[in-house]
């Protein structure tokens, strides 16, 4: 008994979706959305990495004065004569000396001029100071987690290209690092992901693209990705009309080590087939300026050669 060798699915499934959408948008983020998580799949930690910096910075300050207005409500409602300098001639200016305290309490600054009097206020600005020293210990650890941690910040060109390469053609697109730290052993894996029927039933199909080079030592300039069209390649005699009923879409891999952190950096994208350009080349992005050195060109990754 021969058991049917299972087609390749690199995790992303081979169950159609419909309306087509891209398996991986152009930000590099996969289209998978996660529903029926309970609490205990929450990490706060994880998510304040993660999070945008506006997002991050916005997160703390909202924390400090939600922490400072909670711990001012308690001294405000122990009375006036709980806190030694905090007396206003007005209940809103007690709440605000009340906040005010908070704030020196909680960063342990302790300027003198309000001081707690009674045993309860004590105790809670005891709290407080506890709680302030740990909650800035663990804000200083997530700044340093988002500094320190490697991100890959590499450029694709705008479109794929389907070029002329030697005596046929090729599928071309470019990368760059877009940072001036420095990349090295960068890998590339490419894919092409079709809707095929099976059964009567769309399905969608993946193969593995062999590249003229699939790694590069340096990744100091630009790098363009060739995948050789000829008799092996599943693009191989393939019209823009026929990747678009095939609903194709390339999906990009780039692993590269990151010489200033010691570590790894991931990066994806893809491309669909309507944006794929044929019949164009690259224009060079960089040159040699009158000192001998190499410009890269940032802006001109995606630039087409004049025909």
């Amino acid at each position: 008994m021969h058991m049917r060798k299972p087609s390749y699915d690199p995790g992303l499934t081979q169950q159609f979706t419909a309306p087509y959408r891209r398996v991986i948008d152009r930000n590099g983020n996969l289209n998978v959305q996660r529903r029926g998580a309970t609490w205990r799949d929450f990490h706060p930690y994880l998510h304040l990495i993660n999070m945008s910096w506006p997002a991050f910075l916005v997160t703390l300050f909202l924390g400090y004065v939600a922490t400072n207005t909670l711990f001012a409500v308690c001294y405000f409602a122990l009375g006036p004569d709980q806190l030694q300098g905090a007396e206003a001639a007005n209940e809103l200016g007690r709440f605000l000396n009340s906040f005010f305290f908070s704030s020196h309490t909680l960063t342990t600054v302790g300027y003198g001029n309000i001081w707690p009097k009674s045993t309860a206020a004590n105790f809670i600005a005891a709290f407080e100071s506890l709680l302030g020293v740990l909650g800035f210990a663990v804000a200083t650890g997530l700044l340093f987690g988002r500094v320190s941690r490697p991100s890959a910040r590499l450029g694709f060109s705008e479109n794929a290209l389907i070029a002329p390469y030697q005596d046929g053609s090729s599928l071309q697109f470019r990368v760059v690092n877009r940072r001036s730290n420095s990349l090295v052993e960068a890998n590339a894996q490419v894919m092409l992901m079709t809707v095929e029927p099976n059964g009567g039933k769309p399905v969608r199909r993946y193969q593995q693209l062999p590249l003229e080079r699939t790694s590069v030592l340096f990744l100091a300039l630009t790098w363009t990705v060739v995948h050789p069209i000829d008799e092996q390649s599943p693009l191989y005699r393939k019209t823009a009309a026929d990747l678009a009923e095939l609903q194709a879409e390339i999906i990009i891999l780039i692993k590269a080590y990151d010489d200033t952190f010691s570590q790894t950096v991931i990066s994806r994208y893809s491309y669909r087939h309507d944006e794929f350009l044929w019949g164009v080349r690259f224009a060079p992005a960089f040159h040699v300026d009158p000192a001998g050195d190499l410009v890269l060109e940032l802006r001109k990754l995606g630039a087409i050669a004049p025909q």
